[in-house]
């Protein structure tokens, strides 16, 4: 098993193995990684052209996973997401055929294009890791993460993701553009050839698995605990906020902060980590009152407000 030292010296190289593709956005990186390593899935929310499909691509490829995509649109089936049986005339008989989910990390590309119906035929597959086809249930490989797309600015001919299945992503990510010198990074190493063409993986699905065990015996103490539910549960009782966070968020969110703890080399969380890992974690499954979507206020803001209210342990309470 991955710990220790050896967690450390993986994550690094997995790092600098994105970091060679993709020019700056580390915090991106490790919400990604974050995911990865509590088994959640992932909301990336953003205007084309900002590198969704090469970041995906590439953390596959650094992680020596199998990649797969779908490009979700109006007439998009559920049977072309997770496969079917097709009659076989020589047999006889009926054979499966897997669909495209059947990787281990799959890029749903613009997934509010696809109909309700076509989005439901990821909920049992991102909830349960199997899909269940014709009543027989297909496993599906692990590691296995949905880092599914959507852009939030073109709603014509889009379906919303209902609550149910935004409350299945672990995080939601918005990379947003990069900064001019990261820009001009970019125009230099993708100047004569795609450096994902050269990227070499620095791990495999067992590495992967490993990382898993690593995250889940990472302590998170008392006070950590009780300060993470105070903030989700603060999120029920803000009256500018219709659904608060479910206790499906609490779990995915102490998830969270163990993974970042390992990320950072640590075998206990703070709630520094709480801190940087409320908004990407909770802010998508909320929903507010009217008025407080014509006040402009946002999902971030609210939580944001959360922090803002809810006393943290300090330090010495901590070592004590």
């Amino acid at each position: 098993m991955a710990t220790g030292f050896a967690s450390t010296e993986l994550v690094t190289r997995i790092r600098a193995a994105v970091g060679s593709v993709i020019v700056g956005k580390q915090d991106v990186v490790d919400q990604l990684l974050i995911a990865v390593l509590c088994q959640g899935h992932v909301l990336v929310e953003d205007v084309p052209g900002v590198g969704k499909t090469l970041l995906a691509r590439s953390l596959a490829t650094a992680l020596g996973c199998t990649f797969g995509r779908v490009q979700f649109t109006p007439d998009v089936l559920p049977s072309d997401v997770t496969g079917s049986s097709v009659f076989d005339q020589r047999t006889t008989e009926f054979e499966f055929r897997p669909g495209p989910i059947f990787t281990q990390i799959l890029l749903a590309d613009e997934i509010n294009r696809a109909t309700p119906r076509a989005q439901s035929a990821l909920l049992e597959a991102m909830q349960e890791r199997q899909v269940t086809i014709d009543g027989h249930t297909h496993t599906l490989p692990a590691p296995f993460l949905v880092l599914a797309t959507q852009n939030p600015i073109e709603l014509e001919g889009t379906f919303p993701l209902p609550e149910a299945q935004l409350d299945r992503f672990l995080l939601r990510v918005r990379p947003g553009y990069p900064s001019r010198e990261e820009e001009d990074a970019m125009l230099l190493r993708f100047e004569r050839d795609d450096p994902l063409d050269r990227l070499e993986p620095v791990a495999s699905a067992v590495h992967v698995v490993a990382l898993q065990h690593a995250r889940a015996a990472i302590t998170v103490g008392e006070l950590v605990r009780a300060y993470l539910l105070d903030v989700v549960r603060a999120t029920r009782d803000d009256p500018r906020i219709l659904l608060g966070a479910s206790p499906r968020a609490a779990l995915a969110l102490h998830r969270a902060v163990q993974a970042r703890a390992l990320l950072d080399g640590r075998d206990f969380a703070l709630p520094d980590d709480v801190k940087a890992l409320a908004a990407p974690v909770l802010a998508h499954r909320l929903a507010l009152t009217a008025e407080a979507r014509l006040r402009g206020q946002t999902p971030e803001s609210l939580v944001a407000a959360v922090l803002d209210t809810v006393e943290v342990p300090v330090e010495d309470e901590l070592a004590g």
